[in-house]
C-alpha cells in the first residue's frame, strides 16, 4: 500500500506582527505535519501563538517566512483563483459561534452561503441541503427559517459546524470551538465533532488551552509557548510523560481530570 504524504505540512513558519515600534514574533520556526484522517491538537496558554498558527493555515494572516503546504500545494505560491477553489476543502470553526454568524441572515442561508459563493447547486437544492445539514448536526429542519439570536450558544456552534461541512471539506480547523460554552454543552459539541470526523473522514487541526479536551479528542498534540513548539508527540505519551516545563505545568493545572480514565464529561 502506497504511503500518502501528509495532508498538511508546515515548515519553518514565522509570523511577525508590528505593534507600534515593537515587533512581536507570534510564531517562530514552527514545523508540523498532519497525516490524513488524523487529529492534531495545539495546546498552550493565552498568547502562545496557537490561534495565530491556525489562522495562518487558513491564510487569514500573512506569514513572514516558511511554507504551508496543503495536499501537495504550497498555499503561499498558488494563484488566488486556485486558492479560492482549494478553500472548499479547508474550513474553519471559530471560538465565538455568535460572532461568526450573521445575525440578520436566516440560518438556512448562513449554512448554504459557502455553496452559493462556490456556485454549487440550484436554490432549491441548497434549501434542501441546508435542512439535511441541520439534521446532521442535531438540529431540526424548521430551524432553517430562524435567525441566530433565537438559538443558544451550543446551538449556534452547531450551525457554524453545519456551515463548515457544507462543502464536504477534507480538512477542518477548530479554533477553541468549545471554550465559550458551558461544560455540559462542550461535551455535546465534542461528541458531534467526533461523529462528523468519523462520518466524513476529516483531518482536523484542533486548537485548545484545555489539555483534558485535547487528550480525549486528538491523536497527537503539539505544545506551544512564546510562538514555538516546545513538545510534540502522541497525546498519551505527552500527557503521561511530559518533558518540557510548559507541558508539565499544563498537566498539573489539569490535575482534576484523571487522564487514565474515560472522559466523564463526554457521554
Amino acid at each position: 500500500m502506497e504511503n500518502k504524504p501528509p495532508l498538511l505540512n508546515i515548515r519553518d513558519l514565522e509570523i511577525l506582527f508590528q505593534k507600534g515600534k515593537e515587533k512581536i514574533h507570534a510564531v517562530q520556526g514552527v514545523t508540523l505535519a498532519i497525516e490524513r484522517g488524523r487529529t492534531l491538537g495545539i495546546v498552550g496558554e493565552s498568547g502562545s501563538g496557537k490561534s495565530t498558527l491556525a489562522r495562518a493555515v487558513m491564510q487569514l494572516v500573512p506569514i513572514r517566512s516558511g511554507s504551508i503546504t496543503f495536499d501537495g500545494l504550497d498555499l503561499g505560491r498558488i494563484s488566488k483563483s486556485k486558492l479560492r477553489k482549494l478553500r472548499s476543502q479547508m474550513q474553519m470553526v471559530f471560538q465565538d459561534p455568535g460572532g461568526s454568524l450573521n445575525e440578520y441572515m436566516r440560518v438556512g442561508r448562513i449554512i448554504t452561503e459557502p455553496l452559493l459563493i462556490h456556485g454549487l447547486g440550484t436554490r432549491n437544492e441548497r434549501k434542501t441541503q441546508s435542512k439535511e445539514l441541520l439534521v446532521k448536526v442535531g438540529l431540526k429542519e424548521e430551524d432553517a427559517s430562524r435567525f441566530p439570536h433565537e438559538f443558544s450558544g451550543g446551538q449556534k456552534q452547531r450551525i457554524a459546524i453545519a456551515r463548515a461541512i457544507a462543502l464536504k471539506p477534507t480538512f477542518l480547523v477548530c479554533d477553541e470551538p468549545t471554550s465559550a460554552l458551558d461544560v455540559s454543552v462542550q461535551a455535546t459539541i465534542l461528541n458531534l465533532l467526533s461523529d462528523l470526523r468519523d462520518l466524513l473522514e476529516l483531518t482536523i487541526l484542533f486548537i485548545s488551552h484545555d489539555l483534558a479536551v485535547i487528550h480525549h479528542f486528538c491523536d497527537e498534540v503539539a505544545v506551544m509557548s512564546n510562538g514555538k513548539i516546545v513538545e510534540h508527540g502522541l497525546v498519551d505519551q505527552v500527557v503521561h510523560s511530559p518533558k518540557h516545563e510548559v507541558t508539565k505545568k499544563l498537566v498539573s493545572s489539569t490535575q482534576d481530570w484523571n487522564f487514565s480514565d474515560s472522559p466523564s464529561f463526554i457521554a
